[in-house]
């Protein structure tokens, strides 16, 4: 066994659509233009093909592209490279208003619509766009935040207009996306994602596609050219924020260039998520452990037909075991699959899918060739294999940097392009990748990432707070809850919820606070023994 998949050494091989080549010493696609809006216009060719389905709204790649071409005009981009901020939820305006900003020559900047008001202006005002796109709910928080820019709405978008002028061909490094992000500093970054990263992790994502594609017919011992012509379009259930990496990558461009429609769902719930994959065929999705336990159980509940998923896979946390079981229980026809990335990587460094993951469940993946990839110990010194340490990565994938943000950028990224990622993990003789710890003082709660370090600063402020510390714990349903151990006076546990579901997203809110009547315990280097509050939290709160 080599550490390559054989299926995508087959695909990347010379003479394939995905064929790898070396260019500045990083692996890239021979084939990838150099501007992402050369890849966009590619999928024109769809046609009439229905692209986007959101509740009664249908629309043709045709229409898409229409739509599009009207708003461009109307952005005020007029140099390349000027942002755009798109603030609203997953919705048909949002997909066109990404498109419309490559087409001018901007920088769409991706920001988290769940955000409190404050959280929405800031991070619209880091970037400076020359426009700010939004739904009318979005609109009134940034004006609530103090957002005075300009600002189109999603009523004001035009169905009709001049087909605009061609900007001019962007250079592969040159800014193509910023995407949020927060850290371990607790302060909002955005991530500048490059036309060669972003286009290189949209690729990616279309050859983990075609991988479970090929898999399949290795199974049914077929050509996989008889599948792709005998196959009915592919359907994707869009469940992830757009803003994020999994979002954007694999739930909107990657499908578009395929030719894919995409179902957007306004918001989570499980009936009509099973409405949706019958009634529209969806043959793709991916989802947290939590939406894929409550479709099963559902499905069984009411006997649902889930035979047209092709392609099931988790993001945002690992998937346990026993889940992959009742997966493949149920949906024995879908290829399983897994993968590990970051919004600093534009998307996925390892992955693995079919009988190549089913092999390693525990792993997140084996490493791609599209990147090198080490693990070093706390003083840099790269590591064997088997050995755990810190994932560092270097290749197209990675990011420019962070936006107006040098002593963070300089942080994780060295001069000659390694990205330190911060998670702890250990590859082994065969190439997969096992993470054992996550990035400092991190939750993963229903697969929204949560950042101690931002709650804890949003407590700081709270007068009555004296020390606070949070971190997760175990849950069933969402794999971890978010908690807080504070020493505190003349507070209640429902005001600290409150007070930071005010200034943070709600679900950064800790789920549960317990008082400390004594100060929280500290390590030898003097920081708060979280450790200690985890282990002992039953006793804190008051359960054991």
């Amino acid at each position: 066994m080599t550490d390559v998949d054989p299926i995508f050494a087959r695909l990347t091989s010379p003479g394939e659509p995905f064929a790898l080549v070396e260019r500045d010493g990083q692996r890239q696609f021979a084939h990838m233009p150099p501007d992402l809006n050369m890849l966009i216009e590619s999928a024109r060719r769809h046609g009439d093909k229905t692209f986007i389905v959101e509740d009664d709204k249908r629309l043709s790649f045709n229409d898409v592209f229409r739509l599009r071409d009207a708003l461009v005009p109307h952005l005020g981009v007029t140099t390349r490279g000027d942002r755009v901020a798109i603030c609203m939820r997953n919705r048909a305006e949002w997909a066109i208003g990404f498109l419309a900003a490559i087409r001018a020559g901007g920088v769409p900047a991706l920001v988290n619509s769940r955000g409190a008001p404050a959280e929405l202006a800031a991070a619209v005002e880091d970037v400076t766009p020359v426009v700010v796109l939004a739904d009318a709910e979005r609109a009134n928080l940034l004006r609530e935040g103090g957002y005075r820019g300009r600002i189109i709405e999603t009523s004001d978008f035009p169905e009709t207009g001049e087909a605009p002028s061609a900007p001019g061909t962007a250079a592969p490094d040159d800014p193509a996306a910023i995407l949020f992000t927060s850290g371990t500093t607790g302060r909002v970054k955005g991530a500048i994602l490059t036309h060669k990263s972003l286009m290189t992790g949209v690729m990616g994502m279309q050859l983990s596609g075609m991988m479970v594609l090929h898999g399949m017919a290795d199974k049914m011992g077929i050509a996989p050219e008889t599948i792709i012509a005998n196959m009915p379009q592919g359907g994707v259930l869009v469940v992830f924020p757009l803003f994020h990496i999994s979002g954007v990558g694999a739930a909107f461009l990657s499908p578009m260039l395929a030719g894919s429609k995409i179902v957007i769902m306004r918001r989570w719930e499980p009936q009509e998520a099973l409405r949706i994959i019958a009634e529209e065929r969806i043959t793709q999705f991916t989802g947290v452990p939590t939406m894929l336990w409550d479709v099963l159980h559902k499905a069984r509940m009411d006997e649902a037909d889930l035979s047209s998923l092709r392609n099931i896979s988790s993001g945002g946390q690992a998937l346990p075991v026993n889940l992959l079981d009742e997966i493949r229980a149920a949906c024995p026809q879908a290829m399983m699959g897994t993968g590990y990335g970051m919004t600093e990587t534009s998307g996925m460094v390892a992955m693995a899918s079919g009988e190549d993951f089913i092999r390693n469940r525990a792993s997140a993946g084996r490493v791609l060739p599209l990147v090198d990839m080490r693990i070093e110990g706390p003083d840099g010194t790269p590591l064997p294999r088997g050995e755990a340490g810190e994932i560092v990565v270097r290749g197209a994938l990675v990011m420019k940097g962070y936006w107006n943000r040098p002593e963070d950028t300089a942080a994780v990224l060295s001069a000659d392009g390694w990205l330190r990622t911060g998670d702890i993990g250990y590859i082994d003789d065969e190439g997969y990748i096992f993470i054992v710890d996550r990035k400092k003082d991190m939750v993963i709660s229903g697969g929204e990432n949560i950042y101690c370090a931002e709650v804890e600063r949003v407590l700081g402020e709270m007068p009555e707070i004296i020390e606070c510390s949070t971190f997760g714990i175990p849950d069933d349903r969402l794999g971890e809850l978010l908690v807080a151990v504070v020493v505190a006076q003349g507070v209640s546990e429902a005001q600290i919820i409150d007070h930071v579901a005010e200034h943070l997203a709600r679900y950064k809110a800790p789920a549960r606070v317990a008082f400390s009547a004594t100060p929280l315990p500290r390590n030898a280097v003097g920081k708060i023994d979280k450790i200690y509050l985890r282990a002992n939290w039953p006793q804190l709160i008051g359960d054991a």
